[in-house]
């Protein structure tokens, strides 16, 4: 009854949007909000078309879908490293409730900010809103260090959705991954405030008083200072269930492995994130790692390959950042490649730059710059292979 009525409300007022009608300036905006309630009621009249139940809002809300575990772990996460500095035992609803109230601002300010700005781009081109910022809208605050400054995220997000987004023309355009685009910029232009020990944890960056000798050091952070002890805050060694688990300082939606897997088995489950993508970061990430302790020398070479896949953003970014399908390769086998790349890039950067040790938002960034050259050598080496066998066959 009540979608009923809703869908007839706003049958009865669209013909205020509609060409000669008194709101005709607004009908993009119009249009978002309809087609987020309901499925657009356009159809194909001619030619041969493939037709789908599922539409683009639909795949961006799936994906969005998939970072909830992240998210909800990152919120808890949040109060328990808050907790855990002050040496406070607390329940599990006061923890939640403590990370929700820290994160779920940063969430409101990168959907305001974002969404604000592509709906006045789709005012100025009379176009439709672009719904790939339903995801970015997620992205973005789950990269980032809970301590981060509202106004700071506000900023990164107007400059991914101007210069990383609309200069190119909308979702489906760009060139770079708009939620990396906005975690680069603060990372170059903010860097204390998405680097260093303080940042990870909440009120940490504003002076909270801790238990003596606390340190908010991400595992990261003290492998690039070559210690070869991964510790907690109060100096107690890291297992790898707390690795894997997530019950360390990190990005808001980056510490649980575990929460980041279940979304990549809901994305692969529904078909909207590659596995073959997924599977190479990995493999590139494990490969690389396998090498670099053949060498050893610090801390970071001889990190076990398998710990570089579960602490930073790696997890992370193999399956919510190196998936995004405008971004990533196109071709079958060039998401192999991509993936492969960018779990090899990832590792080499962390070790041989201790100035930053997370190297996954790098990596990710430089393989969205070379995924249409990897597409485009594929396809010529498909071309020459069918002219071959042309040849051979005549």
């Amino acid at each position: 009854m009540l979608v009923n009525a809703l869908r007839r409300y706003i049958d009865k007022i669209k013909p205020n949007v509609e060409k000669g009608g008194k709101f005709h300036f607004l009908k993009s905006t119009f249009e978002g909000f309809e087609t987020f309630l309901f499925v657009p009621n356009t159809v194909t009249t001619s030619g041969a078309h493939i037709r789908d139940a599922n539409d683009m809002k639909r795949a961006m809300i799936l994906v969005v879908m998939a970072m909830i575990p992240a998210l909800l772990f990152g919120m808890w996460n949040t109060g328990y490293q808050h907790f855990f500095a002050q040496g406070i035992e607390a329940g599990f609803w006061e923890t939640f409730w403590f990370g929700f109230l820290r994160v779920f601002p940063i969430i409101v300010v990168s959907y305001v900010t974002g969404l604000g700005i592509e709906f006045v781009f789709a005012q100025i081109r009379g176009h439709e809103i672009n719904e790939g910022f339903l995801v970015s809208g997620m992205l973005i605050p789950l990269v980032m260090p809970v301590d981060v400054p509202l106004w700071m995220v506000a900023v990164a997000t107007a400059f991914a959705v101007i210069i990383g987004k609309e200069v190119f023309g909308g979702s489906g355009m760009n060139i770079l991954n708009p939620a990396l685009t906005a975690r680069a910029f603060l990372f170059f232009a903010y860097p204390t405030w998405m680097s260093g020990d303080k940042v990870w944890v909440a009120g940490l960056a504003n002076g909270m008083e801790t238990v003596d000798g606390y340190s908010g050091a991400t595992i990261l952070g003290q492998a690039a200072q070559n210690k070869d002890t991964l510790v907690n805050g109060l100096g107690e060694p890291y297992s790898a269930w707390d690795m894997f688990l997530g019950t360390i300082p990190g990005s808001i939606g980056e510490t649980s492995t575990i929460a980041i897997l279940l979304g990549a088995i809901f994305l692969i489950f529904v078909g909207v994130g590659s596995w073959k993508v997924i599977l190479s970061v990995f493999a590139g990430g494990a490969a690389m790692g396998l090498l670099l302790n053949a060498f050893g020398g610090n801390a970071l070479l001889d990190m076990p390959f398998w710990q570089h896949l579960i602490v930073g953003g790696f997890a992370f970014g193999a399956v919510f950042m190196a998936t995004d399908p405008v971004s990533a390769a196109q071709t079958e086998k060039g998401k192999w490649i991509y993936g492969f790349l960018i779990g090899i890039l990832a590792v080499l950067i962390r070790v041989f730059n201790p100035g930053y040790p997370e190297g996954m938002m790098l990596a990710i960034l430089l393989m969205n710059v070379f995924a249409p050259l990897i597409d485009h050598y594929v396809l010529e080496a498909n071309i020459r292979k069918r002219l071959k066998r042309a040849k051979v066959q005549a």
